[in-house]
C-alpha cells in the first residue's frame, strides 16, 4: 500500500492568505512551484502516493484566512494522508536573517520530529542555506488540528535576497532536499 503524502503549498494566489512577499518575490509563487516539483518527484516512485493543496496555480482555498486552513486540514484528513508537509517561506524585518528551519506541533511527536530532522538535513545538504533547527509550534492550526505527523517547512527567508534568490531560480533544490528527506524518514533512501 502506497504512502500519502499531502503537498500543502503555503496560502492563496491572491485575495486572503497571501503569504509573504520580499525582494520582488511572493510566497505563494514559490510554495505553488515547489510543491509542483515535488510532486513530480513523487509520481515516479510506486511507494507513495501525493495529493497537492493548490493543484492549479489559480486554485483559492477557503472563503477567509481561517476557512483557507482549515480546508487543507479536511483535505488531508478526509483523504487519509500519512505526512502533512507543509511548504512556507520566512519573513524577518531583519533582511540578513536566513537558512531554513521546520516546524511541528511538539518536541514529544516523535514521527513529526523525526520527519523534519530528515527533511531539514537533507534540504539544507542540497541547497547550502544555514540549518536553523526545528521549533515547537502547536499554536499553528495546520500542525494541531492534522490527524496525521505534519510539518511546516520554512525553506528559507524571502526578505533576504540570496535566500529568495535560491527559492525563485534554484526550486528543483528545495524539491528534491524535502523529497529525499521523506524517503529517508521513510527507510527508501
Amino acid at each position: 500500500m502506497a504512502i500519502k503524502v499531502y503537498i500543502d503549498q503555503g496560502h492563496n494566489p491572491n485575495s486572503y492568505n497571501t503569504g509573504a512577499e520580499g525582494n520582488g518575490y511572493f510566497e505563494q509563487d514559490i510554495t505553488y512551484r515547489i510543491g509542483t516539483i515535488l510532486n513530480g518527484y513523487f509520481e515516479g516512485n510506486p511507494n507513495f502516493e501525493t495529493r497537492l493543496s493548490r493543484p492549479t496555480p489559480d486554485t483559492l482555498l477557503g472563503t477567509s484566512n481561517s476557512s483557507s486552513l482549515s480546508a487543507r486540514v479536511r483535505d488531508a484528513n478526509s483523504w487519509g494522508a500519512d505526512l502533512f508537509v507543509s511548504l512556507h517561506t520566512n519573513a524577518s524585518v531583519n533582511p540578513s536573517a536566513n537558512g531554513s528551519e521546520c516546524l511541528i506541533y511538539s518536541f514529544t511527536a516523535e514521527e513529526a520530529y523525526a520527519v523534519a530532522e530528515d527533511i531539514l538535513e537533507q534540504m539544507t545538504l542540497i541547497t547550502g542555506l544555514r540549518d536553523r533547527g526545528i521549533i515547537e509550534r502547536p499554536g499553528l492550526y495546520v500542525l494541531r488540528r492534522t490527524a496525521m505527523p505534519a510539518v511546516v517547512v520554512e525553506m528559507g527567508f524571502i526578505t533576504n535576497p540570496s535566500d529568495a534568490e535560491l527559492m525563485a531560480n534554484s526550486p528543483n533544490l528545495f524539491a528534491r532536499g524535502i523529497y529525499r528527506g521523506i524517503l529517508r524518514y521513510y527507510g527508501l533512501y
